[in-house]
């Protein structure tokens, strides 16, 4: 199953509540495809859906479709910042995935 890291959570938390959004989780999916494999994208979203599993953590709640969270087994999602780049990443993909490869969250 996918983890997420306190950070993570706390800055989605602090993302929704600053959108209004307050009692809103978040939905993982597939964005697209990179050479290292499938990228991932966010979406606030109010509810679940009745084909979703439902990750909780301090107080966040992320939406994943039950044939998704397979797929993300294993990952992390977490939260990345540094100079230059801030943002949700997830952790954990492909490891013959060098740095520099976004799809892999380095």
């Amino acid at each position: 199953m996918l983890t997420i890291t306190d950070k993570a959570a706390d800055m989605a938390l602090k993302a929704l509540a600053a959108e209004g959004k307050g009692n809103w989780g978040l939905r993982i999916y597939i964005a697209g495809s990179g050479h290292c494999g499938p990228t991932y994208g966010l979406n606030p979203q109010e509810e679940s859906m009745p084909n979703d599993d439902v990750i909780a953590k301090n107080g966040l709640k992320v939406f994943v479709d039950k044939e998704l969270s397979e797929t993300l087994s294993g990952l992390q999602l977490d939260y990345y910042k540094d100079e230059d780049v801030e943002g949700f990443i997830f952790t954990g993909m492909n490891p013959s995935c060098g740095p520099g490869c976004s799809s892999c969250g380095h």
